[in-house]
């Protein structure tokens, strides 16, 4: 089964919770990040170490959440490697994965009910990445991206 990474900041605390308790139910195992309460927390603290566990191959996929989910995947897109994508709707969970081989799942839990929020999971680690054309293109993001320092 696969190892997902979890983070949020404090707007996120509930429905990561939620998500990673049906998660943790359907066998998945989880590495929680934190934040571990609604205390205030700045998100890219989470939003990084999220992509960070996913880019050293410590976990397979990586969900990050805060209030909007801008902030949390604009940080998590900061580590090389890492293709955080900010989904509100199935479609965009599974076209996220199968155009764009997102690696990270990002989402705002001030805009995402729960039962969304579960299917966007759901839809987003049971979706393939298509390769074929998809692949040059994620190949010019590596490229630039090796070519940063």
């Amino acid at each position: 089964m696969l190892k997902i990474a979890m983070g949020c900041d404090h707007a996120g605390y509930d429905l990561k919770e939620e998500i990673k308790e049906k998660l943790i139910k359907e066998g998945y195992t989880i590495n929680d990040l934190g934040t571990c309460s609604k205390e205030s927390v700045d998100y890219p603290d989470f939003g990084i170490k999220v992509g960070e566990a996913v880019a050293k191959g410590e976990c397979d996929f990586g969900i990050a959440i805060c209030g909007s989910g801008i902030g949390i995947s604009i940080s998590a897109n900061k580590v090389k490697g890492v293709r955080a994508a900010l989904v509100c709707d199935e479609e965009r969970a599974s076209l996220a994965r199968m155009h764009n081989n997102a690696n990270v799942l990002a989402i705002g839990a001030r805009f995402t009910d729960m039962k969304t929020a579960k299917k966007i999971v759901d839809t987003f680690l049971a979706t393939p990445f298509e390769g074929q054309r998809h692949e040059k293109r994620i190949n010019k993001i590596k490229e630039y991206e090796n070519k940063l320092k």
